[in-house]
């Protein structure tokens, strides 16, 4: 969610290689993360190749924000 938040959109082949994590896991996550409503997925064909376009919702973007605000609360805590 940290990538996608500080860009408009990925497709699924940057996020992977920005993440390290293989096909399989990532698209495990991205599933979890569109059933709770964080995601949009929009998968196409793009001449003859499947392309995967992927960026955050409002929910989730909201989310993050909520995440990433308790996260700097937490470690401000930490000396």
């Amino acid at each position: 969610m940290a990538y996608l938040y500080v860009i408009e959109s990925a497709d699924f082949v940057f996020l992977r290689n920005q993440t390290g994590l293989t096909d399989g896991n990532l698209s495990s996550h991205l599933s979890k993360l569109e059933s709770a409503g964080y995601v949009d997925i929009e998968k196409k064909f793009k001449g003859k190749k499947p392309q995967t376009r992927l960026k955050l919702s409002t929910k989730g973007r909201e989310a993050f924000e909520i995440y990433r605000d308790q996260m700097n609360r937490m470690l401000g805590r930490v000396s």
